[in-house]
């Protein structure tokens, strides 16, 4: 999370031994262009990277920094202590009330010795605990909240706990609130008791609630208990005390807590009547200033003392001055570990800004934020913009939390919401020398959570001395945090007509036919329309001009350029000595890009920024990364830093534009539109840019539908069926065969061969894959066009997304699917019509085919019943009132009235309508632009998940700051049920196609959206290959996993090599330590090695390379942190490479980085021999698509990620692996070989024309869409050669040979128009496309052609 200033980027020394021939070579292989490219030059670079020592674990503190052993020269008796706290704010308070007694020399000497819960992880730490625990008096816990980590406090005490002569642990997890003891008192019927106490603990969502509930008893128990005469009571009260001593957490306070408890419970003192005071209470919840005279529990006091404090300054009275609301932990301001707390306060005030530090003593601080920071009367905030200091979730803290109910208390608030975290479990050097940065369990509970929330902004802010356990600010970030929090804050005061906004928009792969990408978005449309509305809103927008096709030729064309330059629009020249001025790092870029200004983003003397002005608003194009096109970089396993030419592009926006609000960095606030259905990149982006991050909504799918050849076939097939049984049966069926093979359905399809005479039987299973082929086709849904952001899809543009909605069963909230209604009226189960459809049975096919009709019909029906004559959904919630009270006359129920499935059952039906009018009332409504005006006013900004709208509608409305999950709750049951049924299928498809023999290896991907959005479908198939069930705890969590027996899994254990995508890593790094735990343990099992293929592999490459079996069992792999993908996308989109093999280099050298779950902190460590020796075990390669917008050829990271063609270098005996992919993009998962997907991919989107005229009526942005499928179908070819060559035939007589199709090409966007061509020559080039020579050389003349008509736009 380390800011741009504060980090030196720095790239890996590579020595000449270490590179492949290919970077002696040309970087680009045009020979097959008829004009040579330019060759650019690599710089040197060095490496800089610290690792985490020791133990391997991520904090390597010990208990001996909290051991306090007393002298004793009086003889007293001796009490020893052991305590297990979460957070180390304890260890000086705790520490001072001992020395303190101590130094008394009254009744006793006290011994005492604290733990970290994180510490517990190591083996060394555990075995001394236990040791400790052996002697010890008394043991206390708090905030045990880690499972794995609790059950091994757990054990440890369990053993001493009728010894010892107290145990108390204040809230934590059940299991270890159980180890309670105090005289008569006991908690271990936790849950079962009837008393009010044991209730609290029965809950099944305990949390914020359970924590706030025990502090209200704390307050009115020991009142009622006094008067109580049994022991029992007695026992009671003073464990109630206990807790209000430790909550109070100041010196004295624990002071007189160790009195009281030694003096009631340890033997030798029991005569001594040990005196003590009772707790000094703190307010719950209230106002905290450290220069203030008492915490309080009224705003308007506390605004009353500050108005009257005379250490203010005039700015900082003035009823004009900024106001920041800070949200603190109560233990951190009674334990007196508030330094951090005090630093941010007094910045702030530096700065101008007033504060409103409000604290609470529970983990739900939604009261106190709705308390203090609003006001009561007007309803409206006292505050500017909110930072959260604690880290966590605002309800519920570390334990479980409640996000609605925080949703709801910061609407209300209203503002900008930050959540800065301090570190917790690692101290500040262990974080500074962490490859991986923060604690993976910190991600989760400090990052990932408050983001569920709507916090965004996750700096941290404040370090851990490993001596004192003591938080301190870390001054730079501090002045971060407070610069950005009093810009937020500025958006709510600022009027609109004097704010500026930077827009940034994207450009790659670099090229002028690319400016403006992003993922199913016309971005120049979306800009003009944004524009168009705050123009209308107030905001000063001068000079815009009357079409979005105009303001793209005022942006990419450079209207003083000289005819052949390829500039964009520049808006500024910035001089190297400007530069240096206005960029404090740029010093530190040097390293890697030498001296500015370079040669990207310059003109040799100036840096350029390329943009356009539009009175208060600029649109600036990003600069390139710098690497794409030069091979030497890719290779490298790390990646670079910014050049100049970026980091001046962003000086200027923040420096000499003065933006208040910017789509990217410095100290700007950040508005960031992502796509829906991308959440993990969208947190990436959030966090790594400090983005408010708006979801948009991708285009409307469609069904392919039928075209050409393929059109025909299904009017052969109807004819069939009609007349199969009169004569004319065996001549359709010829037609039907020769029209499949004009098709190429003969690669997918045993056709049999023309002319052979086949039975009756036969020829209906042939006409059966066939049309089951052909509906697959039809069906399969494609996002047509680009979406406009604040333009919706009209309704009846709805009805597929509705359709597919309603073909998913849904039992958690008693949702039958339409399909399976309709199968059921006719006596099917739709799961046994799916599967006899797949196998081609003619009358099953049909009948699947009428009841998708059907489905189509009722919800069109549906759905018109709520449009008016424009096809717009008027008033949603009256029109669909009024259907769904119309029973008899409902429209489904009229449709289905005239077809076969009349019976269907009318109570399940009107459930699913019911949730169906919901999602399209979701679908329709539009808050895209909403979300941007209010995020540019300074507001609040509604939270919702990224994902998938069809399987989770939640997604919808778009416009709500996206955000992932928890990502300690995946996999969840749900997705290991489907992963359970994709894995048989995948493994069943592989005997097949391999004589009937289990797969020993299967090498797969895990991505980071794709598991957001399956809830870890992907990530539980690894599980289940190896054969291990996931464990949830108490809180849900997934942290442990447990074996299944061979008995239960029916086949052998699979052996598996992971590759983590970059994204996965970041979000899932508890994920990888799982998966690592569960190989390990699979490799480790007592079991026959042809039963388990992971420990076969293992014992053979222990052996071979001299290792362990464990770490030759390691085969979680990803990217070096900081680093993704394998940049083989990168050199294929620029045509930087030479031959495959330099592209498996790139793979092997970036994704050879493997995680460890024996040594967590060390990050990502390089393991190339395991890594190679994994892959050529492998039998299989296999994906997953999950979602219809994104598929093999729509992005660049399926190939990426592929090693099809490296794993049949790898393998001894030099067979290709066969290659599949799990489609579970509809209620129907598939497990397809990856060359029948290319195919279908090819035959729905590239070749289709309603997917390439979608894609064209959205102009320049279209053509670039249509080039991007052809480069990564040659990426395809690269990486695994299963693209078939009619594929590239087609597109060319589909593109080039239609000479209406090629002016239009060539007139919308000649630059991707040109790319295009190459495209078509550098895949005849590398041998994956063999064509005529006329072809060739017609392309070779249009790229000429094409250069001259860019030159000629140019002029």
């Amino acid at each position: 999370m380390a800011s741009l200033v504060s980090s030196p980027f720095t790239l890996p020394q590579t020595t000449p031994d270490q590179l492949s021939s290919f970077s002696k070579k040309h970087y680009f292989l045009h020979s097959f262009l008829p004009k040579k490219a330019n060759q650019g030059n690599s710089s040197k670079c060095s490496l800089k990277v610290k690792c985490a020592m020791g133990n391997g674990l991520f904090t390597q503190t010990t208990q001996e920094v909290r051991r306090i052993v007393p002298e004793n020269k009086q003889g007293l008796p001796t009490v020893k202590v052991v305590y297990v706290v979460l957070e180390a704010q304890y260890q000086s308070s705790l520490t001072a009330a001992v020395q303190s007694l101590n130094g008394s020399n009254k009744y006793a000497s006290f011994e005492v010795v604290g733990y970290l819960v994180e510490e517990l992880r190591d083996d060394t730490t555990y075995k001394m605990f236990c040791q400790d625990l052996e002697d010890a008096n008394i043991f206390i816990g708090s905030l045990i909240f880690v499972e794995e980590l609790a059950l091994k406090v757990k054990e440890a005490v369990e053993k001493q706990r009728d010894r010892m002569d107290a145990v108390l642990v204040f809230p934590s997890m059940p299991e270890v609130m159980r180890l309670n003891k105090l005289g008569s008192f006991s908690m271990s019927q936790l849950g079962q008791s009837k008393s009010p106490f044991f209730q609290l603990f029965k809950r099944k969502k305990q949390g914020a609630g359970f924590a706030d509930s025990m502090l209200k008893l704390v307050r009115t128990l020991p009142k009622v208990l006094k008067y109580l005469p049994s022991d029992k009571a007695q026992d009671a009260r003073l464990y109630i005390l206990s807790l209000q001593f430790w909550l109070g957490g100041s010196p004295d306070n624990l002071q007189n807590f160790l009195k009281m408890i030694s003096g009631s419970y340890v033997p030798a003192l029991k005569g001594a009547k040990i005196p003590y005071s009772d707790p000094v209470l703190f307010l719950d919840s209230g106002i905290w200033h450290p220069l203030a005279p008492c915490m309080y529990d009224d705003v308007k006091e506390y605004l009353n003392w500050y108005g009257t404090r005379r250490d203010a300054n005039e700015k900082l009275k003035s009823p004009n001055a900024p106001i920041v609301g800070l949200i603190l932990q109560r233990s951190h301001i009674v334990t007196g570990d508030e330094s951090h707390y005090v630093a941010v306060i007094m910045e702030l005030e530096a700065r101008g800004a007033k504060v409103i530090p409000i604290f609470a003593g529970g983990l739900d601080f939604s009261g106190p934020v709705e308390r203090f920071l609003i006001d009561p009367v007007t309803k409206k905030p006292f505050i500017h913009s909110a930072i959260s200091l604690t880290g966590f979730a605002l309800v519920g803290g570390p334990a479980r939390q409640d996000h609605p109910r925080a949703i709801e208390a910061l609407m209300k608030l209203d503002v900008p919401y930050i959540v800065a975290l301090p570190l917790v479990f690692q101290t500040t050097e262990e974080w500074l020398n962490s490859t991986l940065g923060l604690h993976p369990i910190q991600v989760a509970l400090q990052v990932a959570l408050p983001e569920l929330d709507g916090g965004m902004e996750p700096i941290v802010f404040a370090g851990r001395d490993p001596r004192t356990g003591k938080s301190h600010a870390l001054h730079k970030r501090v002045e971060q945090l407070c610069t950005r929090a009093i810009r937020w804050g500025e958006l709510k005061r600022k009027a609109k007509a004097e704010k500026k906004l930077a827009i940034t928009v994207f450009s790659f792969p670099p090229d002028k036919g690319n400016v403006g990408t992003a993922a199913y978005l016309n971005v120049f449309s979306s800009i003009f329309s944004v524009l168009q509305e705050l123009k209308r809103d107030g905001y000063n927008v001068d000079n815009l001009p009357e079409t979005s096709e105009a303001l793209i030729e005022e942006v990419i064309h450079d209207k003083e350029a000289q005819f052949s330059s390829p500039n964009l629009n520049i808006a500024y020249k910035m001089g190297v000595r400007e530069y240096k001025s206005l960029t404090p790092y740029a010093a530190a870029l040097e390293e890697n890009w030498g001296k500015p200004p370079g040669n990207l983003n310059s003109d040799g003397e100036n840096l350029l920024v390329y943009g356009k002005q539009y009175g208060n608003v600029f649109i600036g194009v990003q600069p390139t990364f710098g690497y794409e096109g030069d091979p030497m970089r890719l290779l490298f396993s790390k990646s670079a830093s910014p050049h100049h030419g970026f980091a001046a592009y962003y000086s200027f926006v923040e420096k000499i534009f003065q933006a208040d609000a910017d789509s990217l960095i410095g100290n700007i606030p950040n508005v960031y539109y992502y796509a829906a259905n991308n959440p993990s990149e969208a947190t990436i982006a959030k966090r790594r840019s400090y983005a408010n991050t708006i979801s948009y909504l991708t285009p409307p799918a469609e069904n392919a539908g039928l075209y050409k050849g393929l059109k025909q076939l299904s009017e052969l097939i109807s004819s069939y069926q009609s007349l199969k049984d009169t004569g004319r049966g065996q001549q359709i069926v010829s037609s039907i065969i020769s029209t499949a093979r004009q098709c190429n359905l003969d690669k997918d399809v045993e056709l049999p061969d023309d002319g052979v005479e086949i039975s009756a039987k036969e020829r209906d299973l042939v006409v059966g894959k066939v049309y089951s082929k052909i509906m697959e086709i039809e069906s399969r849904l494609l996002p047509c066009g680009l979406h406009v952001i604040g333009e919706p899809p009209t309704a009846m543009e709805a009805v597929a997304t509705l359709v597919n909605i309603a073909a998913l069963n849904r039992p958690e909230e008693g949702i039958f699917s339409l399909p399976a209604i309709l199968a059921e009226t006719v006596g099917r189960d739709i799961e046994d019509i799916y599967r006899q459809s797949d196998k081609g049975v003619l009358k099953d096919v049909e009948l699947l085919r009428q009841i998708t009709d059907t489905s189509r019909g009722a919800i069109s029906s549906f759905v018109e019943r709520t449009t008016n004559k424009k096809g717009q959904v008027v008033d949603v919630a009256d029109k669909l009132t009024s259907i769904l009270g119309f029973g008899i006359n409902e429209p489904w129920i009229q449709y289905l009235s005239n077809t076969k499935f009349y019976r269907a059952d009318r109570d399940k039906l009107r459930t699913l309508f019911e949730y169906l009018a919901e999602c399209l009332k979701l679908i329709v409504a539009d808050n895209e632009i909403g979300s941007l005006k209010q995020a540019l006013e300074g507001k609040f900004v509604e939270p919702g998940p990224g994902g998938d709208p069809i399987r989770n509608p939640k997604v919808l409305p778009t416009g709500k700051n996206i955000h992932a999950l928890d990502p300690q709750s995946i996999p969840t049951t749900a997705a290991m049920q489907s992963a359970k049924i994709v894995v048989e299928r995948l493994i069943e498809r592989q005997k097949i196609d391999n004589g009937g023999k289990y797969p020993e290896t299967i090498a797969l991907v895990l991505w980071g959206t794709d598991n957001i959005k399956t809830y870890g479908e992907s990530l539980a198939q690894v599980l289940w290959m190896v054969g291990v069930n996931p464990v949830a705890d108490g809180l849900g969590r997934v942290n442990r996993v447990e074996v299944v027996s061979l008995e239960e899994l029916g086949r052998p254990r699979i052996d598996v090599v992971v590759n983590c995508s970059g994204v996965f890593r970041d979000l899932f790094i508890n994920q990888m330590n799982l998966l690592d735990r569960a190989v390990k343990m699979v490799a480790e099992l007592d079991e026959p090695v042809e039963q388990n293929f992971v420990r076969k592999h293992a014992l053979e490459q222990a052996e071979t390379l001299g290792i362990g079996v464990r770490e030759a069992a390691t085969r979680i792999f990803s990217n070096a942190s900081g680093s993704y993908s394998s940049n083989i996308n990168l050199a294929v989109e620029n045509s930087s490479w030479n031959d495959e093999k330099q592209l498996q280099d790139m793979y092997l050298s970036r994704k050879s980085f493997a995680f460890d779950c024996d040594a967590p902190g060390v990050g990502m460590a390089e393991n190339r021999k395991v890594f190679e020796m994994a892959l050529s075990t492998a039998d299989a390669t296999f994906q997953n698509l999950d979602s219809s917008e994104i598929s093999l050829t729509d992005v660049s990271h399926y190939f990426d990620s592929d090693p099809t063609n490296l794993v049949q270098n790898l393998r001894k005996d030099g067979k290709k692996p066969s290659a599949y992919i799990a489609d579970t993009t509809t209620a129907n998962a598939q497990v397809r070989t990856l060359s029948e997907t290319v195919r279908l991919d090819a035959r729905t989107k590239l070749l289709n024309p309603k997917w390439y005229e979608g894609m064209l009526s959205s102009g320049y942005e279209g053509v670039r869409e249509i080039e991007k499928r052809l480069t990564n179908t040659v990426g395809w070819s690269a990486t695994s050669g299963q693209v078939d060559n009619w594929v590239y035939e087609e597109a060319n007589s589909t593109f080039i040979k239609d000479e209406e199709m090629l002016n239009r090409l060539m007139k919308t966007n000649p630059n991707s128009f040109r790319k295009l061509i190459q495209t078509f020559l550098e895949a005849n080039g590398r041998g994956y496309w063999d064509t005529d020579e006329q072809n060739i050389e017609r392309l070779k003349e249009l790229y000429s052609e094409v250069e001259d008509k860019i030159e000629g736009i140019d002029r």
